[in-house]
């Protein structure tokens, strides 16, 4: 007899693939993942200043690199899938005659338990490192980068409780919603408010994604209006980066420039737009290459271990600056030609190591319990 409750493989997954699902979806969520990871990991200029770990990136550095945050600023397009997936998961809990609870316990159980594993274990060894003297502060002094990213774990967690009330607003009103929000990011200004409506916008985005109305017009169709959306995002950040005095880069710089992510700006929204109109226009040809059983069980396999990824990512980076530095290597403060050189080594030392931290805590994740 079967074991009925035994977690499927990668495998059994990628054979239940149904016919009408929209892969591109996966394959954002693992892309927005894996920029966030390398971008830590290569893209950051990562340094002691004062006994405190800190990693300023690139873009104050190099000439017009502004530019590429308008795409690598992956987050927007995270909330924008989440928004496609949360409104699946809710119409189906309806339609079986559940609720906000059931909704809320299946969506927010795999997205919290890596980060809580993860910030428990760190305080377990952070107290030990403290006890022997191996340390004279603890993490949250020299190495808050450690957690910093999880910031987006709130953040989503905001949006995920509000989808009962988001999924409900967006049935009956549909793009009014967007619209409003809008127009509450531009009173309210910078700020809390602001910050939450911006990514409540984004993912919302993914609501229109999921029911077809951006999608299900016909090829021609989908193609003007993702195109439109391109154009009306890009239109948006222009107007917002030049004539409302918002910063260029979609990451925070150094120089005293201001930020669009912390809080976050209405450009984040814009940002939003652009990005899905762009998801949009790639979708026929990405969809195509997801259908190639190499690539999609790729992509299965990687959504199976995201957080996990994503929550132990920057302890891997730890790890290896803890060997490099005990070894005698140097942290460099400024992107000089020996820290381009460096590069490969700062993508393959925490790989390794961060492969080793999923292998022994991803079925956390996996978990079905």
């Amino acid at each position: 007899m079967n074991d009925i409750t035994k977690t499927p493989t990668v495998d059994d997954l990628v054979e239940a693939t149904p016919a009408t699902r929209e892969r591109v979806v996966d394959f954002t969520r693992v892309l927005s993942i894996a920029v966030v990871v390398l971008w830590h990991w290569v893209f950051s200029i990562t340094q002691w200043d004062k006994g405190r770990l800190v990693m300023p990136n690139l873009i104050s550095h190099v000439r017009g690199l502004w530019l590429a945050t308008w795409v690598l600023q992956i987050m927007p397009a995270f909330f924008i899938v989440g928004g496609y997936a949360n409104l699946a998961s809710w119409d189906r809990i309806v339609r079986q005659r559940g609720g906000a609870r059931e909704f809320w316990q299946q969506r927010l159980r795999r997205l919290l338990r890596p980060a809580l594993a993860m910030m428990a274990i760190w305080a377990v060894v952070d107290l030990a490192l403290v006890a022997v003297g191996g340390l004279n502060d603890n993490v949250l002094r020299w190495g808050i980068v450690t957690f910093v990213p999880l910031w987006f774990l709130g953040a989503y967690s905001v949006v995920v409780l509000a989808v009962p009330i988001t999924a409900r607003l967006h049935h009956r009103y549909g793009v009014v919603v967007p619209i409003v929000m809008v127009m509450g990011m531009a009173v309210a200004g910078n700020g809390y408010v602001t910050t939450a409506l911006v990514w409540l916008f984004a993912h919302q985005l993914g609501y229109f994604w999921r029911d077809g109305r951006i999608t299900h017009r016909g090829t021609r169709r989908a193609r003007v209006v993702a195109s439109r959306l391109l154009i009306a995002g890009v239109s948006s950040l222009v107007l917002l980066t030049t004539l409302g005095g918002y910063p260029d880069s979609m990451v925070a710089t150094t120089g005293g420039g201001g930020s669009n992510m912390f809080p976050t700006s209405i450009c984040i929204a814009a940002l939003a737009v652009l990005q899905l109109g762009l998801l949009l226009l790639a979708r026929p040809y990405l969809d195509r290459w997801l259908k190639r059983r190499r690539v999609w069980r790729l992509v299965v396999a990687a959504n199976g271990i995201s957080m996990t990824l994503f929550c132990w990512h920057m302890t891997a980076l730890i790890i290896v600056i803890g060997i490099f530095s005990f070894l005698g290597g140097q942290l460099l403060h400024s992107p000089s030609a020996l820290w381009w050189v460096e590069r490969p080594f700062w993508l393959l030392a925490p790989g390794i190591v961060l492969a080793g931290l999923v292998w022994a805590f991803s079925r956390i994740e996996r978990s079905r319990s």
